[in-house]
């Protein structure tokens, strides 16, 4: 149990440097964070969907070990809706109410068909 809290922890401190170095390069590329969130947000649940799929069934050897590393700890730490809530009310107290709404459903759907997408390719791949 141990061991996979510190895997967890090791995942979650990467996943976390990458989601800040991406929205410190949409400030200085978007002049807004609210781009490289919804960018970890789209990108992460692809890889989440890869993950599922070729964890369990393609690496099966190391995959049930690696899990908890890349998961809940990498791309638990890399992706976050909480950034994405923060993020939404902000355009919305900022009065950019359409953009606030385009960056919610632009972000929900795009996450979900990112998902979908990763489960495709690496079913197809397994």
């Amino acid at each position: 149990m141990i061991g996979k809290l510190v895997l967890v922890a090791l995942g979650g401190a990467c996943g976390a440097s990458l989601r800040y170095l991406c929205t410190t390069a949409a400030m200085r590329l978007a002049g807004d964070t609210a781009w490289g969130t919804l960018f970890v947000n789209v990108v992460g649940s692809f890889l989440m969907g890869m993950a599922a799929i070729l964890l369990v069934e393609r690496f099966v050897d190391v995959g049930p070990r690696l899990l908890p590393l890349l998961t809940v700890g990498l791309l638990g730490g890399f992706t976050t809706f909480s950034a994405f809530s923060l993020d939404a009310v902000r355009l919305f107290e900022d009065g950019r109410v359409m953009l606030a709404a385009g960056y919610v459903l632009g972000s929900v759907v795009l996450s979900i068909l990112a998902l979908f997408a990763g489960l495709v390719l690496a079913r197809a791949w397994v």
